[in-house]
C-alpha cells in the first residue's frame, strides 16, 4: 500500500499526519513503528489520522499514535499540527473542534500561531501530597542548597515537574500507561523552560505541549504566577493561558506555532 502522508512539527514535536476521512487506512503497531523510525522510515515522535466525528459532536476526530505504536489520548503539539493539516487540507476558515481520546478540542488561529483548548486539569498535587517523596540528595549550585520537590498535575496523561524518583517507582504508580517527566527552571515572571522526557517515545524530546501546559499551572501555583506563562523548550516559546476560580483551573489553552515541513508517499 502506498500512504500519502505530510510531515509537520509543532514547537520541534514532529508528526506524520494522513487523511483517513474515508476509513481506508488501517496501519497495525508495527507499520506505525516503522513509519516513525528515523533511521528506516520517515521519522516523528508520533502519527495521527484525520477521521469523521463518531459521535457527531466536534466538526472532526483523530486517531493518534506514539511513535512506539501505542495509542495517546492527548498531544498538545500534536493538536496544532492537527488543526493546521485540517485547515489546509479542508480549506476550513474560522475556529473548529475535534475529538480526541482526552475530549473535544478547539482549534483557533492567528497568523502563523494556533491555540487549542486543552481538557479540564484535575489532580493537582503540590509538596508532600505527592506519592512520590522529595528526591533524597542535596546539592549545591550558585552557593545554594537545593533540595528537588515533586509535583503533580493531570491534564489526561499524568505530568511530573522536577522529578528525581526512580524509573521503578514511576512505573510501578502510574502502571500500565506510564507518565511523562518533565523539568522545570524558573526564568523570571511568569516565565519558565521545561524539558521533558515522553512516554511512547521513551526518550526526550524537543518539546511536549500538555507538559508545559502542566509545568505552567504549577508554576502558577507555586510561584503566584499569572497567566499567562510563557513557556521555553528546546526549540521555541510557547503561551500558556488559564483562568483560576476558587482553587480551580478552567480555560486551559495553550498557543504557539505548528509547521508543514514536506509532502511525501511511502510505501507501507
Amino acid at each position: 500500500m502506498v500512504l500519502e502522508f505530510t510531515k509537520m512539527n509543532g514547537a520541534g514535536n514532529d508528526f506524520i499526519l494522513i487523511d483517513n476521512r474515508a476509513q481506508k487506512v488501517k496501519l497495525t503497531r508495527d507499520q506505525i513503528v516503522r513509519l516513525c523510525d528515523r533511521h528506516r522510515g520517515i521519522g516523528a515522535d508520533g502519527l495521527m489520522s484525520l477521521i469523521p466525528s463518531s459521535s457527531g459532536k466536534a466538526d472532526w476526530a483523530w486517531d493518534f499514535y506514539n511513535s512506539d505504536g501505542s495509542t495517546g489520548d492527548m498531544c498538545g503539539n500534536g493538536a496544532r499540527c492537527f488543526a493546521r493539516f485540517v485547515q489546509k487540507l479542508t480549506g476550513r476558515e474560522g475556529d473548529f473542534t475535534f475529538e480526541t481520546g482526552a475530549g473535544i478540542i478547539k482549534a483557533s488561529f492567528k497568523g502563523g500561531r494556533v491555540t487549542v483548548n486543552l481538557t479540564p486539569p484535575k489532580d493537582l498535587r503540590l509538596g508532600d501530597k505527592s506519592p512520590f517523596p522529595p528526591g533524597p540528595k542535596q546539592f549545591t549550585r550558585s552557593t545554594r542548597e537545593c533540595r528537588t520537590r515533586c509535583y503533580s498535575c493531570r491534564t489526561r496523561i499524568k505530568l511530573w515537574s522536577n522529578n528525581l524518583a526512580p524509573k521503578s517507582a514511576i512505573t510501578r504508580h502510574f502502571s500500565p500507561k506510564g507518565t511523562n517527566v518533565n523539568f522545570v527552571h524558573v526564568l523570571g515572571p511568569s516565565h519558565i523552560r521545561v524539558r521533558t522526557f515522553e512516554r511512547g517515545v521513551e526518550g526526550e524530546t524537543l518539546a511536549c505541549g500538555t507538559g508545559v501546559s502542566a509545568a505552567a499551572l504549577i508554576s502558577s501555583r507555586i510561584h503566584k504566577f499569572g497567566s499567562p506563562v510563557k513557556v521555553r523548550s528546546r526549540t521555541v516559546t510557547s503561551l500558556s493561558q488559564f483562568e483560576e476560580t476558587n482553587g480551580e483551573f478552567a480555560d486551559v489553552r495553550l498557543t504557539g506555532p505548528a509547521e508543514f515541513v514536506f509532502e511525501g508517499r511511502v510505501d507501507v
